[in-house]
């Protein structure tokens, strides 16, 4: 096999199948980061609405308020954490510690028309709040066309109830819009398909004429000859159709020639006369 050489020396072949083990690699890590989730009811439709938030899977994101920051990753380690789906770091702190607020392992998906609500579960217990119960994410991600992935945003912490305490957070992205259906009727596709022909048609046939044939004037239409012959017949018809006046000519008056007005010789009736 003979093999071409890259700028840099190294075979051609080496570096295509660098790229493609690259691009295998990116694939495999996507589909394993949705199937990382374990969701607590298993039902198809919780995976199906899993399944549309793929394109933010293996990407960290994070959102900072005044004493925390937090970093959130769809069914993947969140800030390299072990298990951790949404975790919170405490700024204040020199060691940052990192508490879990939601594991992947503990995951449930309600999902919409155009909004998924995100829940991880399994949390960090609290210390002085909601019954020592364990916390809980919430992350509404809502349909927004403009961004891919927009940022994360900390809405609240409601943990002032005596259970069901949640972290609640808020992401926009186009992953979870709804497809656009088209407004077009089939009559309005069929003219689109029509006039598109039609301009194929004239177009590439006046070319062919001016360039190929030569012709000059009214003769670069394409098909010339036929569209007139068409043209004539398609008006004899809608004369013969439309016209109002009878059909059968009505006879016309016809002068008399000239030379039937000339007078006939007088005739001598002289001989006849007694002498």
């Amino acid at each position: 096999m003979k093999l071409f050489r890259s700028p840099s020396g190294r075979p051609f072949l080496v570096w295509t199948l660098a790229v493609q083990l690259v691009l295998c690699g990116s694939w495999v890590s996507a589909a394993e980061g949705i199937n990382s989730c374990k969701l607590l009811a298993n039902s198809s439709s919780e995976w199906t609405v899993l399944k549309r938030l793929e394109p933010l899977a293996n990407k960290n994101f994070t959102v900072e308020d005044e004493s925390y920051r937090y970093v959130f990753q769809l069914c993947g380690d969140a800030g390299g954490v072990p298990g951790a789906g949404l975790i919170q770091m405490d700024k204040k702190e020199t060691g940052k510690k990192q508490t879990v607020i939601g594991m992947y392992n503990a995951t449930q998906a309600i999902g919409g028309s155009d909004w998924v609500m995100l829940i991880y579960g399994n949390g960090d217990t609290y210390k002085d709040h909601c019954n020592k119960e364990k916390r809980r994410a919430i992350v509404m991600i809502s349909c927004d066309r403009k961004k891919d992935m927009g940022n994360l945003e900390v809405v609240l912490e409601d943990r002032s109830r005596g259970e069901q305490c949640f972290y609640l957070f808020e992401l926009d992205s186009s992953a979870v819009c709804p497809a656009i259906e088209s407004k077009l009727s089939t009559g309005s596709i069929l003219l689109i398909i029509g006039f598109s022909i039609l301009g194929v048609y004239l177009i590439g046939g006046f070319l062919y004429q001016r360039l190929i044939v030569g012709a000059k004037g009214m003769e670069q239409f394409p098909n010339y000859a036929f569209w007139v012959e068409i043209g004539n017949l398609t008006a004899d018809g809608c004369d013969f159709v439309c016209r109002s006046r009878n059909r059968e000519e009505s006879p016309a008056y016809r002068g008399v020639a000239p030379e039937t007005l000339a007078e006939e010789p007088e005739e001598r009736d002289d001989h006849l006369l007694p002498m």
